[in-house]
C-alpha cells in the first residue's frame, strides 16, 4: 500500500549558471516570472499556483521533481516514511511545507503542501468551428497572436534510469502512482518504459505524470507542460524557431497519451515539452500492456529520434 496518494505535480527543479539566460528562455518558451533571488528563479503558468518551474543558480544538474500533497495529514504521514526528512517549512517564494525524498537514482523528490495560489492569468483565445455546435465562430475572422506559448500549468516528468523496476516500485509505493500504461519490447516480462498516472479515485486526470525509461544513462528526459491548445502548441513551435532554440522532437500526437506535443532543449540540454489535447482516465480504466512498436510511435508525426530518447540530463 502507497505511503500517501499525491494530488498533482508541482514543479521540477533545475541548475543552471546563468538565471538571466534561464529566464529568458522560459519566458519564451511561455512561463512568466513570479519571484527571483539572488540564487533562484520561479515560473509560473496561467493556472493559480504560484510557480510551476524552479532553477537554482549553480553548474548545470537536475535537482528533481515535487509533488502536491492532498492534505496537511498527508505531509505529516510522508514525514514517517523510510529515509523522509521531517516536515520542513518551504523558505522561499510561494511558502508552504514539505517532505524531502531521495528516489533510488539520487534525485530530490519533494512533497508540498500549502503552495501560495495566485489569481489565474485570463488568456483570450478564439472559438473553432468544431464539436456540437458548427456555428461556434460564423462571422468571427480566425486571427491569432503570434508570439510564445501560453503555458498552463506542469503536467509531468520523465527518468531516464538502468534502475527501472527499482525506480518504478518506488514511486508507486512512495506517491500513490497506478499504471496507465507498461511497455515491453520482446518478450512481455521485459518492460522497457511505464506510464503512471496519479491515483485520484473517480477524479479524472491525465494519462501519466511520470514516466519512467530503461536506459544506460540516469537523468531527467524531459519535464512537459500543458499549453492553452492545439493552436497554441504550433504558436509555440514558430516562436521558438525564430528565437534559435533547438528543436527535439514534433509537432506530431503520440498514441499514448494522445497529446499533441513538440519538445525543445533550453541552453544546457533540459527537454521541455508543450503538449495540448490529453486522454483523462481514472481508477476505472485500469492499466494496459503494450509492446514498444505500438506505443513509442506517433498518431501522426515522426518517429522520436535518437537524440530525444537518448536525452538524460545528469
Amino acid at each position: 500500500m502507497a505511503h500517501i496518494k499525491v494530488a498533482d505535480m508541482a514543479y521540477g527543479r533545475l541548475r543552471s549558471p546563468d538565471l538571466d539566460k534561464a529566464e529568458e528562455f522560459l519566458t519564451r518558451f511561455g512561463l512568466v516570472r513570479t519571484a527571483r533571488t539572488p540564487t533562484a528563479l520561479y515560473m509560473r503558468g496561467t493556472d493559480p499556483p504560484h510557480h510551476i518551474h524552479v532553477t537554482e543558480k549553480g553548474d548545470p544538474k537536475f535537482v528533481g521533481f515535487a509533488y502536491h500533497a492532498e492534505s496537511e495529514d498527508d505531509l505529516k504521514r510522508l514525514a514517517r516514511a523510510p529515509g523522509a526528512t521531517g516536515v520542513e517549512h518551504l523558505d522561499e517564494p510561494g511558502g508552504g511545507q514539505r517532505v524531502r525524498l531521495t528516489e533510488p537514482n539520487g534525485y530530490q523528490i519533494e512533497v508540498i503542501y500549502g503552495m501560495e495560489k495566485l489569481a489565474p492569468i485570463p488568456v483570450k483565445r478564439q472559438r473553432v468551428n468544431s464539436g456540437p455546435d458548427p456555428l461556434a465562430r460564423a462571422g468571427e475572422l480566425m486571427r491569432i497572436k503570434k508570439g510564445p506559448s501560453s503555458v498552463k500549468r506542469i503536467a509531468h516528468g520523465v527518468l531516464n534510469t538502468p534502475k527501472f523496476e527499482e525506480t518504478l516500485a518506488w514511486f508507486r509505493d512512495y506517491l500513490g502512482f497506478i499504471c496507465s500504461d507498461d511497455v515491453y519490447a520482446g518478450e512481455k516480462e521485459h518492460l522497457i518504459g511505464s506510464f503512471n498516472r496519479l491515483d485520484r479515485g473517480d477524479t479524472y486526470v491525465d494519462h501519466h505524470v511520470f514516466f519512467v525509461l530503461r536506459h544506460e544513462k540516469t537523468g531527467l528526459n524531459h519535464l512537459s507542460f500543458e499549453v492553452q491548445d492545439i493552436d497554441d502548441v504550433c504558436i509555440g513551435h514558430d516562436y521558438l524557431t525564430q528565437c534559435g532554440y533547438e528543436h527535439m522532437w514534433g509537432i506530431g500526437r503520440h498514441v499514448l497519451g494522445s497529446q499533441v506535443y513538440d519538445y525543445w532543449s533550453d541552453p544546457w540540454g533540459r527537454t521541455h515539452e508543450h503538449w495540448a489535447d490529453s486522454d483523462r482516465l481514472n481508477v476505472k480504466n485500469g492499466s494496459n500492456l503494450v509492446p514498444a512498436e505500438e506505443a513509442l510511435v506517433s498518431q501522426w508525426g515522426g518517429p522520436p529520434p535518437e537524440k530525444l530518447l537518448n536525452n538524460a540530463s545528469p
